[in-house]
């Protein structure tokens, strides 16, 4: 048997005994014959079936704790004209020795491949993909992708209302002529008196062929090629349709004597307007298909191109590209960050609502984080780089959004797989109608079987079911990451719309996520603010958590306290202005014979509600009861009814206690609650809860909610927490806004009914009319379909899947509604690199 080597890049090679587990899972593989492993190169040579796919070597060795070493890039595609042809280029480039995986977007018109590094180069890739008749070539950056995406997009729609336009002028006379006649008596008398019907027709025959050699050229330059490669597209069948309506139409001129007495009929203007009608077609799905990309573009359009650099007294206009991190930048009022960093002097608002689908603007000040692409307010702000290029969070959300609509969701497996039969199953079927025509049909059966196998040619329409999945996701993605939403994995689009269940994190997910001043209350005879005041500059020498929030509650410009000592287990004493300040819990108030009969039902009622209470006393006397706890975040209460509305449960996971668990769970009225967990108990409530509720989204922010992202069906990450996190889900909220989920549940439901939607179309459309082409209607009284009229139905069901999928830019977020400006630094986002 004939076997075929493969070199795989391994990593996690340590030892010996990496080496022979890594050999073992290799040759355990069906298929592979013989296996080794080179710990110094970290190379694995494997001889192997020639079917054997790359992907189960991946597999193998994933399992066997030893990944395959992967590469990945992008390939800019053309010549993609429906789904036969992106599944003929994704074919193509999985040919290639070492490909792991091969997806091509018929939308986007881009290939995302992955490969075992070493086993090829995106030089073999592109020669492959251009071998079957799809010209690639490498994609650059994302913005120089997107500028280019934009200009061909431009060349393209300019090309074809030349064609077009070109198409029409020499259509119009041998239509008017010829259907004309047909039409109005008055007109048939007029050209047999004045032109004469064999100069109609050679008139007729002239102006066809310039539009079939002209603008129609390009349908035979494509179709034919690939027809004699065995991979009809839909170029394919447009060629053998007009070519036949022309060819018969030729003999009916010059060669009358050849064909059955009374079916020498022309068809001249049939092959005209079919031209005409299917590139006015391509011509609005061009426009369309430049729309669905609106959202990378205005993404990419955020990022300026020049920023204003500080080197000591001096301003210097600077490209982006020569900005390095450390680099100090003047951002004037109403300019746009070049690049993220970190604010050093100055106060502004900023608007983040592009990236963060926030409403309001974000107040900043110093050491607050600034991200490329945003809108400065009236405030001049002085910030240092520490992000540039590809580093930036927008770089990074646009890449993330393009992996996102590039990805191919489940059900577009079964669309591929009906496509790549799809043209043959036409020919077939045309070839099947003549033949029937000229068995059964009634005299003349020549141009009756001509029309009816041409018009079935030319009605199928690939184009739908190709573009059906692909431009809903492109912009429902691409809508999604407006409102503030970034669907890292796009294939977390098709599962999010069946989740029954919305588990959450507490700390950083419904609250802040630090402790903040909730309740003061003075005593008789003090004043809330001064008692404030003393508390403030008492806690201003402590770096316990809850004495930041008391600082920072009493705001600024506080006095020096004196003689502060700090009571473990108790609280704090310190001397300010004079008097003694006692901050503590009500053992310390019992130690200190202070009565606290006066508050103490008040602080035993803030207890219950999951704060902590505390007491002050000013001079031996009690002057004011306060409770500190971990607020509950702005709109958090209303993304939970929405959520409970939609009919799903929602349920809170913590760690902390059982108690203040319980009253925050009361308060926003959550169905079920796991109090006091590890991360690793995460993992199994959220198992529980898949067994009790069904599908479940996870929605958390914090390293300990890694493993619990990851495991759930679908992982959501507050963009405000950690990198790990982020790195763990499927899905991000680039804001802490709870409200997110709702837009994340809105976008993915909306997407899928919109994909159901179109291929409804796109597949009824075909059934439906395919036969009608065919004339099965013809017997009972019914129709004989004109190829004229089959050429304007094909051409519209791609605009009306097109169209349908551009009615996703109009969802509107939850966040419309207005929120409270928000903490400086609240809202930016920084996704892992």
């Amino acid at each position: 048997m004939q076997h075929r080597q493969i070199s795989v890049q391994i990593t996690g090679l340590n030892c010996a005994g990496c080496v022979g587990r890594a050999e073992k899972a290799l040759a355990a593989i069906p298929g592979v014959s013989e296996a080794s492993v080179n710990l110094a190169t970290a190379k694995g040579q494997v001889q192997a079936a020639p079917d054997l796919e790359p992907a189960v070597l991946v597999s193998a060795l994933e399992r066997a704790g030893y990944p395959a070493a992967l590469s990945r890039v992008s390939l800019d595609i053309e010549g993609l004209s429906c789904a036969s042809c992106v599944g003929r280029a994704e074919a193509a480039l999985r040919a290639v020795p070492g490909v792991v995986t091969a997806e091509v977007n018929l939308a986007t018109e881009r290939a995302d491949v992955s490969y075992l590094t070493g086993a090829t180069r995106a030089a073999d890739l592109c020669a492959a993909s251009t071998k079957a008749g799809y010209p690639a070539s490498l994609r650059g950056s994302e913005a120089d992708a997107t500028e280019q995406a934009q200009q061909r997009r431009t060349q393209e729609i300019s090309a074809l209302v030349r064609q077009v336009s070109i198409a029409v002028v020499l259509t119009l006379p041998v239509f008017v002529i010829e259907m004309g006649s047909h039409m109005l008596p008055a007109m048939h008398h007029w050209v047999l008196a004045n032109i004469g019907l064999s100069n109609s027709y050679m008139l007729q025959f002239i102006l066809a062929t310039l539009v079939l050699v002209g603008p129609g050229r390009q349908f035979y330059g494509i179709g034919v090629p690939a027809l004699l490669r065995g991979a009809p597209d839909m170029n394919a069948l447009v060629a053998l349709g007009t070519a036949a309506a022309y060819g018969f139409s030729v003999i009916s001129t010059f060669f009358p004597h050849l064909l059955p007495p009374g079916s020498a009929n022309v068809y001249f203007e049939a092959a005209c307007v079919i031209v005409v009608l299917i590139l006015t077609g391509r011509l609005l799905e061009a426009r369309a298909k430049g729309r669905t990309g609106a959202a990378i573009r205005k993404l990419v359009s955020l990022q300026p191109k020049t920023a204003e650099l500080v080197r000591g007294d001096t301003v210097i206009e600077t490209p982006v590209d020569e900005i390095a991190p450390g680099d100090l930048i003047r951002l004037r009022p109403g300019a746009r960050v070049a690049v993220d960093g970190e604010v050093t002097s100055g106060t502004s608002f900023v608007d983040e609502s592009m990236l963060s689908g926030e409403p309001l603007p974000v107040e900043k000040g110093k050491a607050a984080r600034l991200s490329a692409g945003t809108v400065n307010g009236s405030g001049v702000l002085e910030f240092r780089a520490t992000h540039v290029g590809r580093d930036t969070a927008l770089a990074q959300i646009i890449q993330m959004v393009e992996q996102a609509q590039g990805a191919k969701l489940p059900v577009q497996g079964l669309v591929d797989r009906i496509t790549m039969w799809f043209v043959p199953a036409v020919l077939l079927t045309a070839c099947l109608t003549i033949l029937v025509w000229l068995l059964l049909g009634p005299a003349p059966a020549l141009p009756l079987a001509l029309v009816a196998g041409v018009s079935v040619l030319i009605i199928a329409c690939p184009c739908a079911m190709g573009l059906a999945t692909p431009t809903s996701i492109m912009v429902g993605i691409g809508r999604a990451a407006q409102l503030g939403v970034l669907f890292r994995k796009g294939d977390a689009l098709q599962r999010l719309q069946s989740v029954q269940v919305v588990a959450l994190d507490k700390t950083g997910t419904l609250t802040e996520g630090h402790p903040a001043l909730t309740n003061l209350q003075p005593a008789e005879g003090f004043d809330r603010d001064a008692v404030l005041r003393l508390v403030g500059a008492a806690e201003a020498q402590s770096e316990h958590p809850i004495a930041k929030a008391l600082v920072a509650a009493a705001g600024k410009d506080l006095p020096k306290a004196e003689q502060v000592e700090a009571l473990p287990g108790f609280g704090l004493r310190a001397h300010v202005e004079g008097r003694e300040v006692l901050i503590g819990a009500a053992r310390l108030m019992q130690r200190e014979a202070i009565d606290c009969a006066a508050l103490a039902t008040l602080a035993q009622s803030w207890g219950a509600a999951g704060e902590t209470p505390f007491y002050v006393a000013i001079d031996g006397q009690l002057a004011a009861a306060l409770a500190v706890a971990d607020p509950i975040k702005q709109g958090t209460a209303a993304a939970i009814k929405a959520l409970q509305a939609q009919g799903l449960k929602v349920a809170m996971i913590t760690g902390d206690a059982e108690a203040t668990a319980q009253a925050i769970a009361a308060r926003l009225g959550i169905d079920a609650l796991r109090a006091e967990c590890l991360p690793e108990d995460k993992v199994t409530v959220l198992k529980d809860l898949q067994d009790s509720y069904g599908a479940l989204a996870f929605v958390g922010d914090g390293l300990n909610d890694a493993p619990a992202l990851a495991a759930a069906d679908v992982g959501v990450a507050i963009g405000t927490g950690t990198d790990v996190a982020i790195e763990a889900a499927d899905v991000v909220l680039v804001s802490g806004d709870l409200r997110g989920v709702q837009d994340a549940l809105m976008v993915s439901r909306a997407t899928m009914r919109n994909i159901r939607q179109n291929l409804g179309w796109a597949f009824g459309y075909n059934l439906v009319l395919v036969p009608v082409a065919a004339g099965v209607l013809y017997p009972f009284g019914g129709p004989l379909l004109s190829p004229v009229l089959a050429a304007g139905a094909m051409a519209l069901s791609s605009v009306f899947v097109l169209s349908n999928a551009l009615r996703l830019h109009r969802l509107k977020s939850s966040l419309d509604e207005g929120t409270e400006v928000s903490k400086p630094g609240t809202a930016s986002f920084h996704p892992a690199t």
